[in-house]
Order: structure tokens, then C-alpha cells, then sequence
């Protein structure tokens, strides 16, 4: 199959799988169709799918990141401490051990179709079997996922190995003492089972900084804060990547980082 073909195929059979998708039209043009299937994936209950789909879905995603651009964090340069690096660009694409993923307390990506937050991004590149192991997890667990604390899962078509999920606190009017508390613990819960894992690499985001509303320089203030003490604390993450989406947020941790 070509690259058109596997994302027609993917599309018609997610159409196929429900009812009130009945007469919905494929798309020609390929942005269009893409979109659609990103927002059947986003969409989609975290129910079994057979290995046909499994296999080309599996083909599209990957030659598609490929075609994106993988990034290997071996090769980012650090800052003044040579276990830091900063680095402006898309976490879905770099080649590491483990990434964070900034979940919410469901810990099944976000529903959202299309939805441009790093929840749905990592659960759209990794695919359908990412839901599918978050929702073993929850329903084991058996209730909501609370905050500053940490899962991993594989990283399935991802170049990352694993995912390492945290949900984070959300600001309402003002950031508390708490607030601080809960967001160092997802960094260093993280770095811990990263460790635990045999991860020598991780990648954060900006944990909280989106629609939960933490301030941006606050956060990065605690996350640098975080990590230096972790791993100075002895554990055996020896590099960690800060990755940021904007000028902004980039500008913040250049400061802090030095």
C-alpha cells in the first residue's frame, strides 16, 4: 500500500466501526482526509480493533513521523549543566527513552477531534493502542488518576520508547502552596519511574502550563528546581530534555538554564 492508500483504508474502516457514521463522505484531498482520521482516533473508545487495522495504522504513522522528521535527542546540545538540554520543537518527533505527557485525570488522551494540546498529539502519533493500555490501567486502578503522580505505558509507534504520564494541578485563582507541591512531584515521580524503567533519557513538557492555567515562569522555575534535585539525589536519569512550543516559554527556560 502507498501512504494514500493506508489513510483511505484506516479512514473507511474507522467510518465502518459505527453506525452514526453512516453516509459520511472520505475526503479527497489528503490534509482533509488526514484530519479525519485524527478526529475518528481522537474520538474513538478504548475498545478492541483487529491486526489488519493495527498493522497498517502502525505502517501510516510511522512513515508519516519519518516523513515529519525524527529528531535524536542524543544529538541536542546542553546548556551549562551537561545533564540539561533545551530544546524548541515537536516532543512526538524525538527519538528518546521516555516523553511526558501532560494527562488529565481520565488518563485516556484527550477526546477533543484535532484538539492541538500534547495529550492528543502523543496519543494521535502513538495511536490507537495507547488509549487501549491507559484504559487498562484505569480500569485496574479503578478510580481517577490523581494529581502529581505517574504512569508509564509504551511509546507504540512513537520514536520515544515509553510515555510517562502525569496530570498536573489546575489553577483556579491562584497558584497555592499545594499547587508547587503537586507539580515538582510529577517531575520527580516521573524521573523516579523513568528510572525504575531503565531510562537513562527523558523529555518533559511544560507540564500545566496549557489549559491548566500554571504560570509560565513559575513552572519552569519549579521544574528546573525539581529535576536538578532529583537528579542530584543520586538518580539514574543522566539526561533531560526541556521541551518547549514557543518563543516564550523558550526565552523563560533559556534564563533559567543559563
Amino acid at each position: 500500500m502507498t501512504q494514500a492508500e493506508r489513510l483511505r483504508y484506516l479512514v473507511e474502516a474507522l467510518l465502518a466501526e459505527d453506525a452514526r457514521y453512516r453516509g459520511v463522505a472520505v475526503p479527497e484531498g489528503g490534509e482533509e482526509r488526514w484530519r479525519l482520521l485524527r478526529s475518528l482516533m481522537n474520538v474513538r473508545p478504548a475498545r478492541p480493533i483487529g491486526a489488519d487495522f493495527l498493522r497498517v495504522q502502525d505502517e501510516y504513522l510511522r512513515g508519516e513521523t519519518a516523513r515529519r522528521g525524527v529528531v535524536d535527542a542524543d544529538t541536542l546540545p546542553a546548556t551549562a549543566d551537561p545533564r540539561l538540554v533545551l530544546w524548541r520543537g515537536d516532543i512526538t518527533t524525538l527519538r528518546i527513552d521516555a516523553i511526558v505527557n501532560a494527562a488529565n485525570s481520565r488518563m485516556e488522551g484527550c477526546w477533543e477531534p484535532c484538539h492541538d494540546c500534547i495529550d492528543n498529539c502523543i496519543h494521535t502519533w502513538a495511536g490507537v493502542q495507547l488509549r487501549l493500555r491507559c484504559h487498562e490501567i484505569m480500569e485496574r486502578q479503578g478510580y481517577p488518576e490523581p494529581t502529581g503522580r505517574a504512569h508509564i505505558t509504551p511509546g507504540y509507534n512513537l520514536p520515544a520508547k515509553y510515555v510517562l504520564h502525569t496530570v498536573g494541578p489546575i489553577i483556579g485563582a491562584r497558584v497555592s502552596e499545594r499547587d508547587r507541591e503537586l507539580l515538582a512531584s510529577c517531575y520527580a515521580r516521573c524521573l523516579r519511574l523513568a528510572e525504575e524503567n531503565g531510562c537513562r533519557a527523558v523529555a518533559f513538557c511544560a507540564i500545566s502550563t496549557g489549559v491548566f492555567r500554571f504560570p509560565q515562569e513559575e513552572a519552569a522555575a519549579i521544574a528546573v528546581r525539581t529535576v536538578r534535585e532529583t537528579l542530584d539525589r543520586g538518580c539514574g536519569v543522566a539526561r533531560v530534555v526541556f521541551d518547549v512550543f514557543t518563543a516564550g516559554d523558550e526565552a523563560i527556560y533559556r534564563r533559567l538554564l543559563g
